[in-house]
């Protein structure tokens, strides 16, 4: 991937860019409060805890959190929860430690390639079984197609949120400035023709900083790349053409050099920051400080609001493809039951929940009603009145996280519809061809931590325009080459075409 991508996928790192929300297909619209059949047999069970494990910062009320939800857990499935909040930054150590030593630990979040390898290691269990028995109301949200995603050599060993599956390329930029400088972007199809665009508020505005980064560790390429192709896991050997089971070197297509090129001339003519291969500051940032006027990112039902929200001013967006679904983009958000777990029935019972109890998937997404939350008169929440985000003990803001997203309330901003438009936005997304691959790297590791290497010295200067693409994309291919990129491609190619076989594409 990008620089930001193969350091995550490849070292094991998630990416917290989901951070934004982000919602599921459209079977789960019909899922609910459907707990007689859990009650009944709770009845019958011994008590037991299920510890669930997942990454992200502090949260004062988490207790209380965890006890409303006890109070459903232990009339549904005489079960209560122990939510096990991880620091983001400690998540992967303390993540190992747990799968490999005696820890409790039932529930685990996993995704990407950290996925791959603890299936490899034997510490997940395969939930097959296990869904028949007790998953039955997580079968029925998902459509088959992207719940058979997550498998492994034809078994599952997770199941993956439902929230934003698809995404598309965009750029969002100030609507005020468009309005002030009379800008017509109705005809932009393209990134080079943006050229127009930047050079008339670059003339208004000398000094700004024209084009963000979506995130702070990601290329200006990265979120228009990441929408486009198919990363086949980590990027080292893509689909570029969707609808071919065709793996080709990414950094060595025409559509790669196309698109260096452009974002050189746009350095060049200051609309890209002189620092951005090496600042931490996102288009985002540079908007709100009214310093910037543009970010790229990844597109999706929502995401005009929430940089709207963010930046404080009316936000356009230009389209440059249409929504797509990839394997990667459904299983960087699971659930697994770990190995070690003491009980893997009850984990499976707690996760179907989480699919299928509106009361249980609000409370892990936005916490206690009155508390961390009230409900509008459109059904959508807000913060209660009066009380500033800061002051809220239950800000998690992750419920892309747990199980169905498609099951809470939208929030205020967001608008009433927002998870009947995200149902519809990502049926009706382009499929990869690749849909339910999962690369296996094991075989060609040792190329990819030299390939990785590669790609930290020269991705980041070329993604954001830095560096001269004619004098080094040609070092940078033969570099890619000489740590064995072609080997990776080949294997890559080969598994493919095993998973076609088996799977009759």
């Amino acid at each position: 991937m990008l620089k930001k991508s193969v350091h995550f996928l490849i070292l094991s790192l998630l990416a917290v860019s989901l951070l934004l929300s982000g919602c599921g297909t459209t079977p789960a619209e019909n899922a609910g409060n459907n707990g007689t059949k859990e009650t009944a047999e709770g009845s019958q069970l011994k008590p037991y805890e299920v510890a669930i494990a997942f990454w992200g910062n502090s949260q004062r009320d988490m207790e209380l959190v965890e006890k409303e939800i006890n109070k459903i857990t232990k009339e549904k499935i005489n079960a209560t929860v122990k939510l096990n909040r991880i620091e983001p930054a400690a998540w992967t150590q303390q993540k190992i430690l747990m799968l490999a030593g005696n820890e409790k630990a039932d529930l685990i979040f996993t995704g990407e390639d950290q996925y791959i390898s603890e299936v490899a290691q034997k510490q997940l269990l395969p939930l097959d079984d296990l869904l028949q028995s007790h998953g039955k109301d997580i079968i029925a949200a998902f459509e088959p197609e992207v719940l058979a995603t997550s498998k492994i050599n034809g078994k599952t060993y997770a199941v993956p949120s439902i929230r934003d599956f698809a995404s598309y390329p965009t750029i969002l930029m100030r609507t005020d400035m468009l309005e002030k400088y009379n800008i017509d972007v109705s005809g932009v199809k393209t990134l080079d023709d943006m050229d127009a665009v930047f050079q008339k508020v670059k003339e208004n505005n000398p000094t700004f900083n024209l084009l963000g980064k979506a995130t702070a560790a990601a290329s200006i390429a990265y979120s228009h790349v990441i929408t486009t192709v198919d990363p086949l896991g980590d990027m080292v050997g893509v689909l570029v053409d969707l609808d071919q089971l065709k793996v080709v070197n990414l950094y060595e297509s025409d559509y790669y050099a196309d698109m260096v090129k452009t974002l050189r001339r746009w350095y060049l003519a200051g609309y890209i920051p002189k620092d951005a291969a090496t600042s931490k500051q996102t288009g985002r940032d540079y908007m709100q400080a009214n310093v910037g006027f543009a970010t790229v990112n990844k597109g999706k039902p929502g995401v005009i609001s929430q940089t709207s929200q963010r930046v404080g001013v009316p936000i356009t967006e230009v389209k440059f493809g249409p929504p797509k679904t990839d394997t990667v983009a459904i299983t960087n958000a699971m659930f697994a039951i770990a190995a070690n777990s003491k009980n893997p029935e009850r984990a499976m019972m707690m996760l179907n929940l989480m699919y299928s109890d509106k009361d249980i998937v609000n409370l892990l997404a936005w916490g206690v009603e009155g508390e961390h939350y009230a409900k509008q008169p459109n059904n959508t929440i807000n913060f209660p009145a009066g009380v500033e985000s800061s002051q809220i003990g239950y800000n998690l803001r992750q419920g892309w996280m747990f199980g169905n997203q498609l099951l809470t309330y939208p929030w205020a901003t967001d608008g009433p519809d927002i998870w009947k438009e995200m149902a519809e936005f990502n049926k009706s997304s382009k499929k990869s061809a690749a849909l339910g691959f999962m690369y296996n790297p094991a075989p060609v590791k040792t190329e990819l931590s030299a390939i990785n290497n590669v790609i930290q010295q020269y991705s980041m200067g070329l993604e954001t325009g830095t560096l001269d693409p004619d004098e080094t994309l040609p070092k940078f291919i033969a570099a890619l080459k000489s740590a064995g990129i072609d080997k990776v491609i080949a294997e890559k190619q080969k598994q493919l075409d095993e998973w076609a076989a088996s799977s009759k594409k």
